[in-house]
């Protein structure tokens, strides 16, 4: 128990080290001209490193906002409207999905015809069943990348068991207990297997999560970008890599929108219930609609 708390402690203090030295040493992550940086950021991406840089990061935040509550709220209002901005966008995607599908029964079966072509000059040409397949990828956006915006208009199904019966300050409790010991957790856990994921389908050697730093910079020597291509057709959609790079943007967003909701129950439950829902930026459906809104 003393070991897992002094490896804690010292891994939090490493941490300001370990940012120090990636903010004056850009060239070593961010010069992709040179293979070992690239084999630098797969390896830091995902290791205990990084967590700690950002864990850190949170701890000190949190620090600050409970000396100065105006930092930790501008915080909050800052990765909720992040959540909201990139939400109310990519939500956008499912209009494109559906008129995109109309477009494709038109073609197919009125017009008879095997692909679709846009733009002039060098026109985007490919087959019917590549347009059909990339709708998956809409699809895809929108679960990965609305999921925060969801949370923070409060539309996700919730099952109450005991939640609306207790007071204003124990609910804020179970609000940052789920905070730490599931949201977090779970983001962790989904972005280590979507950061190596998505890298063993853009280069080769394949990297493994099991490689230290020292086997990467070795197989840095053969690296060679070999973006994956493949459809599950002869003419489908082949640009499957995309959906490995909306894992990691959905864990990564999961993990800040669990901060900013610990920040957000730790404020509400020091300043009462009168802060509830303060400075919660939520969506109307406009005057007397109020009966269906929030309802889940």
């Amino acid at each position: 128990m003393i070991d897992a708390v002094l490896w804690f402690f010292q891994n939090v203090a490493m941490a300001f080290v370990n940012l120090g030295y990636a903010v004056t040493h850009p060239g070593l992550w961010l010069d992709w001209s040179d293979k070992q940086a690239v084999m630098r950021v797969v390896f830091y991406g995902g290791s205990v490193e990084f967590f700690f840089v950002v864990f850190t990061a949170f701890l000190v935040l949190t620090a600050l906002g409970i000396w100065r509550a105006g930092i930790m709220w501008a915080c909050v209002r800052a990765l909720e409207g992040f959540a909201n901005t990139v939400g109310r966008l990519v939500a956008w995607a499912g209009l494109i999905m559906v008129l995109q599908q109309i477009v494709i029964v038109f073609i197919q079966r009125i017009f008879a015809r095997p692909d679709i072509v846009l733009g002039v000059g060098i026109p985007l040409e490919f087959d019917i069943s590549w347009w059909a397949e990339e709708l998956k990828l809409y699809n895809a956006m929108v679960v990965a990348l609305c999921c925060t915006y969801t949370f923070v208009q409060g539309g996700h199904v919730r099952v109450d068991l005991i939640y609306a019966q207790v007071r204003h300050r124990t609910k804020r409790v179970i609000d940052m207990a789920g905070s730490l010991v599931f949201m977090m957790p779970m983001a962790v856990l989904i972005w280590m297997y979507g950061w190596y994921f998505l890298w063993r389908h853009l280069i080769v050697p394949k990297p493994s999560a099991s490689d230290g730093i020292d086997r990467l910079l070795m197989k840095a020597r053969a690296l060679r970008w070999n973006v994956e291509t493949i459809g599950f057709s002869p003419n489908g959609f082949n640009g499957y890599f995309l959906f490995k790079v909306l894992l990691v943007f959905f864990a990564g967003m999961i993990f800040l929108h669990a901060m900013a909701f610990f920040w957000r129950s730790l404020l509400e439950f020091r300043e009462g219930p009168e802060s509830a829902d303060k400075h919660l930026d939520r969506d109307t459906l406009g005057a007397g609609e109020e009966a269906y809104e929030g309802t889940h």
